[in-house]
């Protein structure tokens, strides 16, 4: 993996404080997940995959090759908690299925995605919290997408469910929730 990638994250994220390259049983993993540190999001913390983007994976919907990292912003207080095994779960069961991430899906509801929060899902979005040339960076003449993972509650992944992806967005710009407060209340 060249710089620029990780150049490009760190621009965005902060620089990278730590990483891991093998899950909770030591066994070595595909990609590397970063912990950056103050980046532009005030009282956050951000964690991406690095090294998930090497594997093309395919979209659903068009057939194209797509490849992506992953990022999560959580609040400051979750520095040291479970995200970077979460980043690892999802990455892992991505590559697995050979199925990239796109806009709009919704992985579980499968029980609270941290502890202590109430939300039970993740929301693949473009990462609205950060200028719109984040969402993209091309490296050895490959555009990579950086796919933002937002917690969400059941009822918000059953409204996405009923009324789309774009009807979330639109009552998500309404209500303006804080994507990184992974206790915030429900919008739906």
């Amino acid at each position: 993996m060249t710089s620029l990638l990780i150049s490009h994250l760190e621009s965005y994220l902060g620089r990278i404080d730590c990483g891991w390259s093998r899950d909770a049983e030591g066994k070595s993993l595909p990609f590397q997940v970063t912990r950056h540190l103050e980046g532009q999001v005030p009282d956050s913390v951000a964690f991406s995959t690095v090294g998930l983007s090497k594997f093309e994976l395919t979209s659903r919907r068009t057939r194209k090759s797509i490849r992506h990292e992953l990022i999560m912003c959580v609040p400051d207080s979750l520095r040291d908690g479970s995200v970077p095994g979460l980043l690892q779960q999802v990455g892992l069961t991505t590559l697995r299925s050979g199925n990239a991430l796109l806009r709009g899906d919704v992985i579980g509801p499968a029980g609270p995605v941290l502890p202590g929060s109430s939300l039970t899902a993740l929301y693949v979005g473009v990462p609205v919290y950060f200028p719109d040339e984040f969402a993209e960076v091309e490296e050895d003449g490959k555009t990579i997408i950086i796919a933002w993972l937002v917690p969400i509650s059941d009822s918000e992944a059953d409204y996405i469910t009923e009324h789309g992806w774009r009807q979330f967005e639109h009552l998500l710009a309404e209500k303006d929730p804080d994507l990184v407060d992974v206790s915030r209340p429900s919008i739906c």
